[in-house]
């Protein structure tokens, strides 16, 4: 019996190996309806993998398919850190704080709303848009400044933080009472906490937390990304020791009792399937595959090999090295959002410092900038 279930294991390793390389190879063709076809092969390969059964033997049973959806997240992570340590060459061990603040940050919208609370969609939906308005408003402005010290920048970045945020609050508390009677309780959902809109409410969720995710690294990478690369590591590795920090104390210093702080986060909505970490996975490989091929992709290469030539040659290594870490944020965010709607229950412990040398070692073991 046990090695009836090796073989099968190993068969399974095999097929999963033979996967991404047929995937990676169809990806890499030059005509787009090769692409597209490949893509939806891909997908119900695995789809009828998890759906179909013989007897009381299904091919890919829970355990594989919880697998698989984690795999998908720690890749998106992977990928994100592979850009920014990889191709760009910065040092970062911040990215799993940025994986832990999508999860939570997207766990929290789903759980609210599932719970009779809209506030949650609202707020972070209104302050990722009034927070990229204000980053643009303060960005032009400083243009008209240069040469301002990168602290004095930051605090203007921070005050126009503070304020559109509670600006956010504000609003999400004035619009919930609308929208609250048709979400219902959680035992009682009401008709836009089921079905289709909540369907339409996770793919939000997971977007606005890739994108929160991706605001708070640009406020972080301000000063930050000033410091030299070792430097830099250390500060993102502090990073993700205060994100921790944070994470165990969201009931107690942060208004956020539904998270629970240490004891971890419970009743999260388990939407995450096949469908949703294929779509996620690929938006991810697609917008890094363009954006490394496009002449943005180029600069922040030429970052990497040479700091001081790439300024000779007229690029804005400060810009580049941002963009790179705001992006690769941002995949961090929406793995973590992946997550955290698929394993249904959060702890700060899976988002302590250890945890986030893994992919590092990933994206070590398996090639930086590959």
């Amino acid at each position: 019996m046990q090695i009836g279930f090796l073989l099968i294991s190993v068969v399974k390793i095999l097929g999963i190996l033979a996967y991404i390389y047929g995937l990676l190879w169809v990806l890499g063709r030059p005509k787009l309806w090769m692409k597209i076809v490949g893509i939806l092969v891909a997908f119900g390969v695995v789809q009828a993998f998890l759906s179909i059964q013989f007897g009381d033997t299904q091919i890919l049973n829970q355990f594989d398919s919880g697998l698989l959806f984690q795999a998908c997240a720690m890749s998106m992570v992977a990928l994100g850190l592979n850009l920014i340590y990889g191709f760009n060459g910065q040092f970062s061990l911040g990215q799993w704080g940025f994986y832990g603040i999508g999860a939570y940050t997207a766990a929290d919208i789903t759980y609210r709303w599932t719970n009779g609370d809209a506030r949650g969609l609202l707020v972070v939906g209104f302050g990722v848009i009034l927070e990229a308005l204000a980053i643009y408003g303060v960005n032009q402005f400083l243009k008209r400044y240069r040469g301002m010290p990168a602290l004095s920048a930051f605090t203007l970045y921070l005050f126009g933080t503070v304020v559109v945020w509670a600006v956010a609050v504000v609003i999400g508390n004035a619009l919930n009472p609308a929208i609250s009677p048709a979400l219902g309780t959680s035992g009682n959902l009401g008709a836009l906490a089921v079905g289709v809109p909540l369907e339409v409410v996770f793919f939000l969720a997971v977007i606005l937390a890739g994108a929160f995710a991706a605001e708070v690294s640009y406020l972080f990478g301000l000063p930050v990304l000033t410091l030299g690369s070792d430097y830099f590591g250390i500060a993102t590795l502090g990073f993700t020791i205060v994100v921790n920090t944070l994470l165990v104390n969201t009931d107690t210093l942060l208004p956020f009792p539904e998270m629970r702080g240490g004891r971890g986060m419970l009743g999260i909505p388990q939407l995450t399937n096949w469908f949703w970490a294929f779509f996620f996975l690929l938006l991810v490989i697609i917008i890094m595959r363009n954006l490394l091929q496009s002449s943005s992709g180029r600069a922040i290469m030429s970052v990497r090999e040479d700091e001081t030539a790439a300024k000779a040659m007229g690029i804005d290594v400060a810009n580049n090295k941002l963009m790179a870490f705001v992006i690769g944020s941002f995949f961090a965010g929406i793995g973590g959002a992946v997550y955290a709607h698929y394993i249904g229950f959060l702890s700060p412990a899976t988002f302590t410092f250890l945890a986030g040398f893994n992919p590092l070692i990933i994206v070590v073991f398996g090639g930086l900038g590959s």
